[in-house]
């Protein structure tokens, strides 16, 4: 579920088919940039209702649906 609202965030971002985004795929592949990061961030506690900031760390969307799931519980 998680990875499924993110998908569609992400998709929606970079106008792409959310069939493209995988849990592996890097967001260097997707030409996404610390500016769209942050702002998927903000997206993302709007979404779930949790504070997030995004760690220059994820260079996955695993590792971005890792942390929200850490945060949602």
């Amino acid at each position: 579920m998680v990875f499924e609202k993110i998908a569609k965030m992400i998709a929606e971002k970079i106008d792409a088919d959310v069939a493209e985004i995988k849990e592996d795929t890097a967001f260097e592949d997707l030409s996404i940039d610390s500016l769209d990061i942050t702002e998927i961030a903000m997206d993302i506690e709007d979404e779930f209702g949790i504070e997030f900031e995004a760690d220059p760390s994820m260079k996955t969307v695993a590792d971005l649906v890792a942390a929200v799931e850490k945060k949602v519980g």
